[in-house]
């Protein structure tokens, strides 16, 4: 009777044109539904991808570089990698149609132990650390106008961040529908400050503000660890570009979708982010950057007096709108995992009325919020691209892999394989850089804890002990 009810959970067939993919196979009733469209599509990706990066990695960027040349290269050169990178997603996305990113990707080419590192590492650290820095920067932004002239104090800082997680939250636990309403709502918000820096910038230079730009290279910092830890930073500010991957089953027409929307939506947040930087730049040395609070109020005091309140306002609608998207993508990575059999099973659990991963996103948010209490954003971000691009580097590998071993599935989307290996080679180099170049403990300290995970699997996993799961069974029920 079990089995026959787990053949039923899983299905045997999918609707026609589909069969050669890998797809989830649970029954409608009891599934993510598809209500994410391609306008939503590219709001998730542009909403995600634009949130506290451009407002706070622009002084990291310059800090590792030295030079305003160099800085403007690196974030176009970043544009280039997050676009190579999402086409690589964009073949895995179409070939293997399960929600939960890197996840599904991982477990088809490599087996449940790598699928179950990359969860356990972006469960606990990658994921949460992302939401946790993005929240305490729109707490930051949205504080500062209360405290002219000073810091605003860190407890206003930190609770008003997690409230703001206990609110996006509760947003997609409620609603899928809610949750895409609300990214379109702030994506379009962003948009307009995004759009102001640009134009602002714009008439600076046709004004003749070309100082900045003069022998820009001169004084550059050229070595093998600062680029990769200017692209650390570049790349963090394009963290998102992936995003769609993780709720592939719920897009509308995924073939279709899934790439357009990354073809639109990455290189439009490549050009808004090399013209922002430009935009900086015309009224502001590189000095001036670095010593800025707050690069994007700095801009607006000098350029929109007195209207410059806008900018922390569209700042905080940018970073939450950020916030919002990685909520809204993440927990599907719990919920695949917990599907899987990786994580506790009440996480693979959906809202019988709301047709949410209701459990994974408190959950997601839960962790989120304990991150919020230690501070120091810029080591965080370093840390937190050394993890995730040992799993992006894993995973674009993956997709190598599968041209050989998988050569049955069927690919709507297929790039030149060029793209992929030269992804690959990007990832080994932005992990090992900093680590030949300016080798720190903290790195070390990742990878154990990584790998740690290896402890649990074999403890729940391989062993199934199933005293988490007899606890949790009696809070839930299926109809």
């Amino acid at each position: 009777m079990g089995e026959e009810n787990l053949r039923k959970r899983k299905g045997e067939t999918n609707r026609g044109g589909d069969e050669q993919s890998i797809q989830s196979k649970e029954p409608k009733t009891m599934n993510l539904q598809r209500e994410v469209g391609l306008i939503s599509g590219i709001c998730v990706i542009v909403g995600t991808v634009i949130g506290s990066g451009i407002f706070i990695s622009p002084k990291s960027v310059l800090a590792n570089v030295g030079a305003v040349g160099p800085c403007l290269v690196i974030w176009a050169a970043c544009g280039i990698v997050s676009t190579l990178g999402a086409l690589c997603f964009a073949e895995l996305g179409t070939m293997i149609t399960k929600s939960g990113g890197e996840y599904p990707y991982l477990m088809e080419a490599f087996g449940p132990i790598p699928a179950y590192l990359f969860s356990w590492a972006s469960l606990l650290v990658i994921k949460p650390s992302s939401f946790a820095i993005i929240c305490l920067s729109f707490a930051e932004y949205a504080s500062a106008p209360f405290y002219p002239g000073c810091d605003p104090p860190v407890v206003v800082i930190k609770c008003l961040a997690a409230a703001v997680i206990v609110i996006i939250t509760t947003v997609n636990s409620l609603s899928v529908k809610l949750g895409s309403y609300v990214q379109n709502f702030f994506t379009a918000a962003k948009m307009i400050i995004v759009i102001i820096i640009i134009v602002s910038g714009i008439v600076l230079l046709a004004q003749g503000k070309t100082e900045n730009f003069k022998n820009s290279f001169n004084d550059a910092k050229i070595s093998a660890g600062s680029i990769s830890l200017g692209f650390y930073s570049g790349l963090w500010a394009y963290d998102g570009w992936n995003q769609l991957n993780y709720i592939t089953e719920e897009l509308k027409n995924p073939y279709r979708n899934l790439p357009l929307s990354i073809i639109i939506g990455i290189p439009l947040v490549s050009v808004c982010y090399v013209l922002i930087n430009i935009s900086y730049f015309t009224i502001m040395t590189p000095t001036e950057l670095l010593q800025s609070q707050a690069v994007a109020v700095t801009f607006g005091d000098r350029v929109l007096y007195p209207a410059s309140w806008i900018v922390p306002l569209f700042v905080a609608f940018s970073t939450i709108g950020a916030a919002n998207g990685t909520c809204f993508t993440a927990g599907r990575l719990v919920y695949v995992a917990g599907r899987e059999g990786h994580m506790l099973k009440v996480l693979s659990y959906i809202s019988v009325k709301r047709f949410t991963p209701a459990p994974a996103l408190i959950f997601y948010g839960a962790i989120a919020i304990i991150y919020i209490i230690p501070g120091d954003i810029n080591t965080l971000i370093n840390y937190f691209s050394f993890a995730v691009w040992i799993f992006y580097g894993l995973t674009i590998f993956a997709l190598i892999v599968m041209r050989f071993t998988r050569k049955e599935l069927k690919r709507p989307i297929k790039i030149p394989i060029i793209i992929p290996i030269l992804m690959t080679l990007v990832s080994v180099l932005l992990v090992l850089a900093p680590i030949i170049s300016e080798p720190e403990w903290a790195y070390l300290y990742c990878v154990l804890f990584m790998l740690s995970g290896l402890i649990f699997y074999v403890l729940f996993i391989h062993f199934k002990f199933s005293w988490a799961q007899k606890i949790s069974s009696k809070y839930t029920c299926y109809r």
